[in-house]
């Protein structure tokens, strides 16, 4: 299997890609494939696919920020049973992002991704890949070291409707295990840019990350 980066949506690994996202993901997390152009050339979004036999079997997209030293876990893709993809993205992910913190002269702090909360939502199949199954995704999480931040969580829909979306946890996986909480400023601020791409936020993402600049600290709590 090879794990190869994508920087250009005229690389027909794209492609193949994009049609993996749509089988698995809902419509509301999916970018339409030519609003893909610019951020496959943006140097600081990582797009790998796994690829078995010439097709695309799995998919990982994720950034590091190094102000922060912190990751963020786009999404990981599982697209075919019994070839170990999962843990052949997340130990990919891992080294590249160990030496990107390295160059930055530090140990990755932690790394951030959303993760489907299957006990608020089971509306999602997620193309019936069984590895793709929330509540199995999110014991593979949970056992990887991700743990849930202590607030609800919504997010403005891809399609750039101005909806929320809910039905997921906003999580961390801290460097340091023994760390119990982060920052309220760092997740704010994070999401503010994270989210800076989508110019029209829905009023319940606003309010959350209102109350969140007003807090001193969040807990991590397990999933």
């Amino acid at each position: 299997m090879e794990f190869t980066r994508i920087t250009s949506i005229n690389d027909p690994l794209f492609a193949q890609m994009h049609k993996l996202m749509q089988e698995i993901f809902p419509r509301e997390e999916v970018l339409d494939f030519p609003l893909w152009a610019e951020p496959l050339e943006d140097p600081g979004i990582r797009v790998f696919v796994a690829v078995h036999e010439g097709q695309v079997v799995g998919a990982t997209e994720y950034r590091y920020y190094e102000d922060w030293n912190v990751a963020m876990t786009d999404f990981t893709i599982i697209g075919r049973e019994g070839l170990g993809i999962g843990s052949f993205l997340a130990n990919h992910r891992k080294r590249d992002l160990q030496k990107l913190a390295a160059a930055n002269g530090k140990e990755l702090f932690g790394m951030f991704a959303e993760i489907y909360n299957p006990y608020l939502s089971q509306d999602h199949e997620f193309g019936g890949i069984k590895p793709m199954d929330p509540y199995v995704r999110r014991e593979v999480l949970s056992h990887l070291g991700y743990q849930r931040l202590d607030f609800t969580y919504v997010h403005p829909s891809w399609q750039g409707d101005g909806e929320a979306v809910g039905g997921l946890d906003l999580c961390f996986m801290p460097g340091d295990e023994s760390l119990g909480e982060l920052p309220a400023s760092l997740v704010a601020d994070f999401l503010n840019r994270y989210y800076a791409v989508l110019p029209n936020k829905p009023q319940e993402w606003l309010a959350m990350v209102e109350k969140l600049t007003a807090r001193k600290s969040i807990a991590l709590l397990p999933l």
